[in-house]
């Protein structure tokens, strides 16, 4: 018998003055059962940073089709693809193909810098892709904020961004890659 997804399930509150944007959502995530607590909240992270009413969570992993998370529009277009962890740059040309705009969301520790040795120049060509990276300390930090039924709260100025379940918080700031 398959193991079968874990749902969580989120209120995050969103205060980004960078864009401007600020906005509640009730949010449902499934883990697949070969996700880690910090993939889970890098693709919550992605969320906050990325925040509109129709900004949906695909198939990610379960599916090489549809990315972490994307914005389409009414007709179905594709505004906004984003990706998290370090994919294979074929895969981030044909997102560029299908979308006005893609993110990547690098976590990984000391891989990224591998990662972006070897594809970095073949993504550069990339004109409609940007390309973020948190560092390991970062990203395994809000790994401790994940909880089944989380109540977050999202502050984003100046590039920094702190998310924080009230008694926890943590600070990230991303390092821009590309774009």
């Amino acid at each position: 018998m398959a193991i079968k997804s874990t749902i969580f399930k989120a209120k995050l509150g969103i205060a980004d003055m960078d864009r401007p944007y600020y906005g509640e959502h009730q949010l449902t995530l499934a883990r697949h059962p070969s996700e880690t607590d910090e993939r889970l909240m890098v693709r919550l992270l992605a969320f906050a940073l990325f925040a509109d009413e129709h900004l949906e969570f695909g198939r990610g992993i379960s599916a090489d089709d549809e990315p972490a998370l994307w914005l389409r529009d009414y007709s179905g277009d594709v505004r906004l693809w984003i990706e998290v962890g370090l994919p294979d740059e074929r895969l981030l040309r044909k997102a560029c193909g299908r979308a006005d705009a893609v993110v990547v969301l690098a976590y990984g520790g000391r891989q990224i810098d591998a990662w972006w040795a070897k594809d970095g120049p073949a993504m550069a060509r990339l004109d409609k892709l940007r390309v973020l990276a948190l560092d390991s300390e970062q990203s395994t930090s809000l790994a401790t904020l994940a909880e089944r039924s989380m109540e977050l709260q999202c502050t984003i100025q100046d590039s920094q961004i702190w998310l924080t379940d009230g008694p926890n918080t943590v600070a990230i700031e991303p390092r821009k890659l590309l774009g």
